[in-house]
């Protein structure tokens, strides 16, 4: 009776066996890779880090890309060479040279199988390639040309970097988009496209080069549109200089390395030319009152306003700004966005949150006592006044010249909080738009005196100090019964950042608030902060998620 038992048992787990090693037998699906509809094999299959980059074989990069390889054995360094482009990447170095230019790596050459392993995106789109992550089937597609692919998978296991002098497309002949207002499908699709610090656009190596800036602008605007974006918010004014030629204020370094250095082209005529060229919307983003992100003067250009105007300028946490309680000043500065509402057929003007400086001393001691006609008393409702009527001047001088170009303004997220104000948000943000930035929001909308509102929604669903969902809830209710659009500003540059928590550590949290939006007919649509963590770093296939999220 024992012994039939004792076999009964080993009956039972010989049975168990295969549902127990079913798992460990099914081994993870090797990745493959194509080229223009060409398979590509290498001979040492690709692998991903733990990084979260795709490495693949040296060989596959020469045979199948057809770029020149070479390797160094003494120094670790393989070069990468395509026509104009030389790469060189050394082994334990995070950074790679990219014609001499030097750019950050997450990973670099490693050796594997006694192959010398590169970064598959990095690589590929420094060579002027496109590339697709399939994460269901683990297969990557190169595109090389001009097409514009429409993933449906979420892409990307690498991070890439912005490619160098590919071919610049043919322009497109679609006209540009009507957006519907509030009530409608969620119409505004818009990235931030940030050129202070060489942030987005144009790169540091193109500095004083008008053909490569051009191509990097045009390559940037296929990724954004190819993902389904239909306007950009490009910062032509980021310190007090302009990308654009201004009698005003001087060029912008960030075009050269050298502030009032003359680009040899104007690069916002080209900007706005490119984007309706793509059918897709030119707005002219405006960093009002920052004089100069530094103290320092020795950099700056003979009409720089800090030179200029010395009066007009306070020195706040280390940074220039000009002082807004000035009425001479404020007019300048609107004096210079005009500018660029006569000259340019830019389809909106557009303000960031930076006002009044937070959490820093500013001192307007002065100012308040000689430009006060009001009589206010207290210095926090005459800072609000000093930006309120800038926000309502500056409105009424653009809508007088082009009653078409849309005016908006993103001011920080947390209007106030509800513990010091009843019909605040139901947050304990540290930091308020109303009684740190004196950004009065509430009395633009009602006053309707700007068209659309983008508060700056740059937390998760999850955090409890400043909820997502609870802010979109507040500012929904803040533009119901006006005629101000609600877009909502999101932060795709926390997606995958290392100093961010678990939430962010996926491209399905910016899905998981789109999806939210939709639960309000005033949301009218967003715009993302900034656009080469969209389409150049793309953590997670962020990329191809918002492709197959505005698709569907």
């Amino acid at each position: 009776m024992n012994y039939r038992k004792w076999m009964l048992g080993m009956l039972v787990v010989l049975l168990c066996l295969p549902l127990g090693f079913s798992g460990a037998k099914a081994a993870a699906v090797q990745i493959t890779l194509e080229l223009d509809g060409t398979t590509l094999t290498g001979d040492v299959p690709p692998y991903i880090t733990s990084s979260n980059v795709t490495m693949v074989p040296i060989s596959l990069i020469s045979q199948g890309l057809k770029a020149g390889v070479s390797w160094n054995q003494s120094s670790k360094t393989v070069t990468i060479t395509r026509g104009e482009q030389i790469l060189k990447l050394t082994s334990g170095t995070k950074t790679a040279l990219v014609n001499e230019a030097s750019v950050a790596l997450d990973t670099s050459v490693q050796i594997k199988q006694g192959r010398v392993m590169v970064p598959i995106r990095f690589v590929s789109e420094q060579l002027g390639l496109q590339v697709l992550w399939n994460q269901a089937t683990r297969h990557i597609t190169l595109i090389s040309g001009s097409s514009e692919p429409q993933p449906q998978q979420p892409s990307g296991p690498d991070t890439p970097t912005l490619p160098e002098e590919p071919s610049v497309p043919e322009p497109s002949s679609q006209p540009v988009p009507t957006l519907p207002g509030n009530g409608t499908a969620k119409a505004m699709k818009g990235a931030w496209i940030s050129t202070v610090f060489n942030l987005d656009w144009p790169s540091t190596s193109s500095a004083g080069k008008a053909d490569k800036q051009k191509q990097e602008f045009a390559v940037l605007l296929d990724k954004l549109k190819a993902v389904g974006f239909n306007a950009v918010y490009v910062q032509v004014r980021p310190s007090a200089d302009s990308l654009y030629p201004s009698e005003l204020m001087p060029w912008s370094k960030f075009l050269t390395g050298t502030q009032g250095k003359n680009p040899g082209y104007d690069p916002l005529a080209y900007m706005v030319a490119a984007a309706h060229e793509r059918g897709m919307e030119f707005h002219a983003w405006f960093n009002p009152f920052r004089a100069a992100t530094d103290a320092s003067t020795s950099g700056l250009a003979s009409n720089s306003v800090a030179k200029a105007h010395p009066s007009w300028i306070v020195n706040a946490g280390s940074k220039l700004y000009i002082n807004p309680g000035i009425p001479e000043a404020r007019q300048e500065i609107m004096d210079t966005v005009m500018e660029v509402v006569k000259g340019y057929d830019v389809d909106g003007v557009h303000l960031d949150d930076y006002f009044y400086p937070s959490n820093v001393a500013f001192a307007d001691d002065a100012a308040y006592k000689a430009y006060n006609p009001k009589g206010i008393v207290s210095k926090g409702d005459w800072r609000r006044d000093n930006i309120n009527e800038f926000v309502r001047q500056l409105g009424e001088q653009i809508h007088n010249v082009k009653p078409s170009v849309s005016y908006g303004i993103s001011p920080f997220g947390v209007w106030r909080n509800s513990k010091v104000d009843s019909t605040g948000s139901d947050t304990k943000a540290g930091v308020s738009a109303y009684d740190d930035m004196y950004a009065d929001v509430r009395t633009w909308i009602k006053q309707d005196w700007i068209d659309y509102v983008a508060p700056q929604i740059y937390w998760s669903l999850s955090f409890e100090t400043a909820r997502y969902d609870k802010l979109v809830d507040w500012w929904v209710k803040e533009v119901e019964g006006t005629d101000v659009k609600l877009y909502i500003g999101q932060a795709a540059y926390k997606v995958g950042a290392s100093d961010q928590k678990a939430e962010w550590q996926s491209g399905q949290q910016i899905i998981n608030q789109l999806k939210y939006n939709e639960k309000y007919k005033e949301v009218a649509g967003s715009i993302m902060f900034r656009a080469n963590d969209i389409v150049v770093r793309d953590p997670f296939g962020l990329s191809s998620l918002l492709t197959f999220y505005f698709q569907s």
